[in-house]
């Protein structure tokens, strides 16, 4: 036994003179505060770290449960570190224990990483790759798939999870996957510390109950970034312990011994075998000790439970003789009794003196002697009650004044001066037409904006059905967020689209400005969105070649029209295109829409949009230009003749992970079209007019903007294959956009 843990000492130094850096945190808090949470005789801490039972300090040593619960005590340390060493499937792998609570532990992490120069990879190949793997099935531990994630810092990564059970390997699916790829603009612009959302750091959730995981580098290069980012890295870590700064972690070259100890792995921990109900009946195997409960350990994965003192009683759970009742009267300080207090098994009793009334609690009523002058009692009451009628009065008053304050505060800080000077120098340009709506309006309207009067819900806000005092029905779109730099813009461009008078763009009714976001009034687009009818199956009675024909054309006039003016949309797809009762198309929601400034071709703008729907050219560049619409209008267009979301879930292979847009494309180049267009389509129309149809939305999505044509073009080749498709004796125009 002397030898064996000799070699075992030898070899953790190995693991740690090579892992561990020169400083340490400061020492952990455990949960247990019993006076006595060891056996007898048996140490209770290692260093700065406190080790209650089930656990115990030495191998071998009798301290803990059993041997899975050892924890060995590396004494050549100043002080002393704790290391996990039983449960680890190679002794060479045992990590530093930081901390052990009720139910888990944190142990100093592992992180993969890899480091660039210019031209290739300067780091050691293995960095690429960390494990961790625990005894199966014998360990009473798993990683929490409820505290720890997969966190990935770096500019170009996308890492490799695989993990296993009891039994069965997995590796985190596509979606996971993608869903933690980083991405940074050049120089990282776009990197926001503390928001890990892909932008140099992203993160990804995985089961819980695991025993084993690896991560490695999948996908890293770092050469055309090295001067703000060289390195990547991956990690699995307490998600409410990592923390990402940023551009400052990006080119930090002290990032690993940084991490390791401030975000820990955590390991949920539990009495091993089964659930409390079987393991009550063995009572010389059962865990819990007296005046304890038993919790199964749901949330582990991995079976197996807790022991908890009950209510009103303190100790130890797992020692003789468990956990002893609290007296709460002892010390009349910190009494929960403001006069009488009666200590009882688990719990306490307040009381009040002959003379008193209340319930004798100091959080409650407490005691309070009993007053009998009935007049001084009345006298007191009417007094209040005038009192009250005063305030009250005083107070609705004071409430009625300071509202309409607000409300001119928010009106004159929305533009709302800027707007009335704006009409009244344009009435002859129809502005008197946008009505300025007060908010009890839109109240009444709406029914105090009611959950059940909501009509649809977006990334910018939500929109109310509603219906005013001359019973004209609309729409009353309450934005999240408005941006007070922009006001002026913001005026100019409700304007702008106050003057848009076109069949197929939804019309602005009016707005209010007297609230903190301004609420936007549209008429009312009565059967839903294009998005639900696509995609809706039990709604095909409408679907036709001619009808899909029609719905195209006619949005394209409506942006044709609206890239006229200039406006730019910035978020055009499928749900912000309405249908009325005659499937006639509205182009809708401009919240996302920019007016370019006359002799301007594009806008340098934050990227917004839809994904799947989101020109690429722009996502990388973040110049908006009309062809932006144009990109999202063929993924419109894919989507209307396929009847498929433009992400693709259900098509994602390790060899086709593509969405809609990519999907099409390699449709057309692979001569594979007619497998993926609707089969009533390819059974109504020839096959002329669907190849005509798919070499259009083919040059809509092509990668550069210049390659594609403009919405002008767009609408005019939709008439001319729509105008085909109908009686030419009963057709008698078609109107283009000029």
């Amino acid at each position: 036994m002397h030898k064996t843990s000799i070699i075992l000492s030898f070899l953790v130094l190995l693991h740690i003179i090579f892992t561990n850096p020169t400083w340490c945190i400061s020492p952990p808090i455990t949960m247990f505060n019993a006076p006595n949470i060891t056996k007898p005789g048996c140490p209770r801490k290692c260093g700065n770290l406190i080790v209650p039972y089930p656990f115990g300090v030495g191998l071998g040593a009798g301290c803990s449960k059993s041997v899975l619960f050892d924890v060995f005590c590396m004494t050549s340390y100043d002080p002393p570190k704790a290391f996990l060493v039983a449960a680890m499937d190679d002794q060479k792998n045992a990590m530093e224990i930081l901390d052990i609570s009720e139910t888990q532990l944190r142990l100093r992490n592992q992180i993969s990483y890899s480091c660039f120069n210019s031209t290739d990879v300067i780091s050691p190949r293995m960095s690429d790759f960390i494990t961790f793997n625990l005894i199966t099935p014998r360990a009473p531990y798993s990683v929490s798939g409820m505290a720890n994630k997969l966190f990935v810092v770096g500019c170009h990564d996308k890492p490799r999870f695989t993990g296993s059970f009891e039994a069965d390997t997995f590796t985190l699916d596509d979606d996971g996957v993608a869903s933690c790829r980083t991405n940074c603009s050049s120089g990282a612009t776009n990197v926001v510390p503390d928001q890990c959302n892909g932008k140099g750091c992203c993160q990804a959730t995985f089961p819980k109950g695991l025993r084993s995981f690896s991560v490695d580098h999948f996908d890293s290069n770092h050469t055309t970034t090295v001067t703000y980012n060289p390195c990547g890295y991956s990690l699995v870590a307490d998600e409410k312990r990592f923390k990402f700064r940023g551009v400052a972690d990006l080119k930090d070259p002290n990032f690993i011994n940084k991490t390791i100890y401030e975000a820990p792995l955590v390991l949920d921990w539990v009495i091993p075998n089964n659930t409390c109900a079987i393991s009550e009946l063995d009572r010389d195997n059962y865990a819990c000790k007296e005046n304890t409960t038993c919790v199964d350990a749901a949330n582990s994965g991995i079976g197996g439970y807790h022991c908890r003192c009950l209510p009103g009683y303190e100790g130890h759970p797992y020692l003789s003789p468990g956990c002893s009742d609290i007296n709460e009267c002892a010390d009349k300080d910190s009494s929960p009794c403001s006069m009488i207090c009666t200590n009882t098994p688990g719990n306490y009793t307040c009381s009040c003196p002959s003379g008193y009334t209340g319930d004798g609690k100091k959080n409650g009523t407490g005691c309070i002697r009993q007053f009998p002058a009935l007049k001084v009692a009345i006298g007191v009451s009417l007094g209040s009650i005038s009192l009250l009628i005063m305030v009250s009065w005083i107070f609705l008053t004071s409430r009625k004044r300071r509202n309409t304050k607000i409300k001119e505060r928010f009106f004159q800080q929305n533009g709302g001066l800027l707007l009335k000077q704006i009409i009244s120098h344009n009435k002859e340009d129809n502005m008197d037409q946008i009505k300025v709506f007060t908010i009890q309006e839109l109240k009444v309207a709406t029914k105090n904006f009611k959950d059940e009067r909501i009509v649809g819900k977006g990334g910018y806000g939500t929109v109310y059905k509603g219906v005013l005092t001359n019973n004209q029905i609309v729409a009353v779109k309450r934005s999240k967020f408005v941006d007070e730099t922009q006001i002026e813009q913001f005026i100019n461009e409700l304007i702008l689209l106050a003057r848009v008078r076109h069949p197929n763009v939804v019309r602005l009714v009016g707005c209010c400005l007297e609230v903190e976001v301004p609420l936007l009034v549209y008429e009312f687009i009565s059967n839903g969105t294009l998005y639900d009818h696509i995609h809706d199956k039990n709604r095909g009675s409408w679907y036709s070649w001619n009808n899909c024909l029609r719905i195209a054309m006619d949005s394209a006039n409506a942006l044709a029209y609206i890239h006229s003016i200039p406006i730019i949309h910035r978020d055009i797809k499928s749900s912000n295109i309405l249908l009325d009762d005659c499937y006639m198309a509205k182009v809708s929601d401009f919240g996302a829409s920019r007016l370019i400034p006359i002799n301007d071709t594009h806008l340098s703008t934050v990227v917004q949009g839809t994904l799947g729907y989101l020109d690429p050219e722009y996502f990388f560049s973040s110049q908006l230009t009309e062809k932006s619409d144009v990109y999202s209008f063929g993924v419109v267009l894919a989507e209307l003749v396929t009847r498929s979301k433009p992400l693709l879930p259900e098509r994602q292979t390790e060899e086709n992970n593509q969405n809609l847009a990519s999907l099409f494309v390699k449709s057309m180049q692979h001569d594979n079209l007619f497998q993926i267009l609707d089969s009533q389509l390819i059974l109504e129309a020839s096959q002329e007019q669907l190849m005509a149809f798919a070499k259009l939305v083919e040059r809509c999505l092509s990668t550069k903007g210049e390659d594609r044509p403009r919405m002008k073009e767009v609408a005019r080749n939709l008439g001319e294959l729509w105008m085909k498709t109908q009686d030419f004796s009963a057709v008698t125009t078609i109107m283009y956009v000029s």
